[in-house]
């Protein structure tokens, strides 16, 4: 089948060299059209994806009109600030699969990506994809899993067949709140962990505030819709594994560097966006306004946006009142 991919930074790039990998005609769109031009001269994503070259079946194009043109479903993995500018400049597709992990604060309300989509393209059958997968390691074929989630179970199998494959296994949902909140608040939780790194407190205290970092994760998302159970699969537990874990998460890596003294200033600076930044902000000021406790999205939020003393603020975690776990 044809299928658009909304976005050539690393998971986009990345996702339209899977999906070609099962034979299906990709149509990557760039927002730059010189960016669109590189890719189809080099055959691969330098500042993203180095060393990977884009098979055949990936065409870079900077129309939307000319990417969504008999595309089965759009794939968006542009930053979260940016989903609904993009949709609102593009022909609408026949369905999107959103691959961005995030949550934004609208109108008072916490919207995760699919809720910003329904909103730009009223109507519009919406699939969410989410799982351990970082993006160097997908692009290059190493063994990997997501999960496709979807109210329309159709949609949801269309969306597993397509990316599946012999390094690639894809499991179906329709826990799309819980796929989805589970991969936007890893990345707090991956951010954390990454101060925790940069601070050298070992891994025993990595393990115990990414285990709290677990439970905090799911009592927000079944607070407001997910499932609890899918929060300890490869959308939720998964997803934070890797992120908190690996060298090439952007977040564990940001988490790191404010610990050794970057700014937010310095983070926003950089080619790739952060995400959990901006999702610990949203968090936060829905917090302010609805009273959920989170104390872990609350400590990062005060180091990343108050200056705070990483070190003091773990520490202020260790000191909480005791209670049953």
């Amino acid at each position: 089948m044809k299928i658009a991919v909304l976005g050539a930074g690393g998971w986009g790039t990345a996702l339209a060299v899977q999906l070609a990998r099962g034979g299906h005609e990709v149509a990557l769109w760039a927002r730059r059209c010189e960016l669109a031009e590189a890719l189809t001269l080099a055959r691969e994503n330098p500042d993203y994806l180095p060393g990977v070259r884009l098979p055949e079946g990936v065409r870079p194009l900077c129309s939307g009109e000319r990417a969504l043109e008999g595309a089965a479903f759009a794939v968006v993995a542009v930053p979260t600030k940016g989903v609904r500018a993009v949709l609102a400049g593009l022909p609408s597709a026949a369905a999107y699969v959103s691959a961005v992990k995030g949550v934004r604060l609208r109108d008072g309300r916490l919207l995760r990506v699919s809720q910003v989509i329904t909103r730009a393209v009223p109507g519009a059958a919406v699939a969410v994809f989410s799982g351990p997968n970082l993006a160097l390691e997908v692009a290059r074929g190493l063994p990997a899993a997501a999960v496709a989630a979807s109210a329309d179970g159709a949609l949801a199998l269309q969306v597993q067949s397509a990316f599946a494959g012999a390094t690639f296994r894809v499991y179906t949902s329709g826990d799309v709140a819980g796929v989805e909140l589970g991969g936007a608040l890893k990345n707090v939780m991956a951010l954390a962990a990454g101060m925790a790194d940069g601070l050298e407190l070992g891994d025993n205290a990595k393990a115990a505030l990414l285990t709290r970092g677990l439970r905090e994760m799911a009592r927000f998302g079944v607070a407001h819709g997910g499932q609890a159970e899918t929060f300890y699969g490869l959308s939720g537990l998964g997803d934070l594994l890797a992120t908190a874990m690996s060298p090439l998460s952007r977040n564990r890596t940001a988490g790191e560097r404010l610990a050794r003294g970057a700014t937010l200033a310095e983070l926003e600076a950089g080619r790739q966006v952060v995400e959990g930044v901006h999702t610990t902000a949203a968090l936060h000021q829905w917090a302010q306004r609805s009273g959920e406790d989170l104390p872990i999205t609350e400590a990062v939020w005060r180091v990343v946006y108050r200056g705070a003393d990483p070190r003091a603020v773990l520490e202020e975690l260790m000191r909480r009142a005791p209670k049953t776990e």
